[in-house]
């Protein structure tokens, strides 16, 4: 293997990245506390704050796509053949399940009769009719969607992990805030 070049994703990417890793994190979290509630206002402000996160999610990963087209990413870092496909793979559903989770709630609300307002502000079309049996097919559509992607970033939290600790190379110093990645020495 040859030193990967010093080379570091932009600032934008960068603030982008974070703030999906974020969302995501805070809608996970919020999804599963929210679900096992009994029917209560509470429960039902988290329910609209979930949306209007997957809503968000939904915008930051479009803007992260369009940034991508504007501004690609840096060379991809020095490491064997598999772990770059099995990367760009990840890579790829993570950002299809950003796109995907968010429209399987979007239909699962149309299909359960309760319209998205994101922010409070703006009603958002209903993407299908009402139709219980379709809800009960979109809710487990949307779990298992959710499912997916906790383990997508379980997986890819500890490949990064796995290149600072293990391989003391840069994939991971290139995405963090105010660090500049090293060559791998040696």
């Amino acid at each position: 293997m040859t030193p990967e070049p010093d080379a570091k994703y932009s600032s934008a990417a960068i603030t982008l990245h974070w703030l999906t890793a974020t969302l995501v994190v805070a809608n996970l979290l919020l999804g599963l506390s929210m679900v096992p509630l009994p029917i209560s206002p509470q429960k039902l402000e988290w329910y609209i704050v979930h949306k209007w996160i997957g809503i968000t999610i939904f915008l930051v990963t479009s803007t992260r796509i369009a940034w991508r087209l504007i501004d690609p990413p840096p060379p991809p870092a020095a490491m064997p053949d598999w772990q770059r496909r099995s990367a760009k793979a990840v890579h790829a559903l993570l950002y299809a399940l950003l796109l995907l989770i968010p429209l399987s709630g979007w239909l699962y609300s149309s299909a359960t009769g309760v319209q998205v307002v994101y922010m409070g502000i703006l009603p958002l079309p209903d993407l299908v009719g009402r139709d219980r049996e379709l809800g009960k097919v979109l809710r487990v559509v949307h779990l298992t969607l959710n499912f997916t992607m906790l383990v997508l970033v379980c997986v890819h939290i500890l490949a990064a992990l796995k290149h600072h600790l293990v391989d003391h190379d840069t994939v991971l110093a290139r995405m963090l805030p105010m660090t500049r990645p090293k060559e791998k020495l040696g």
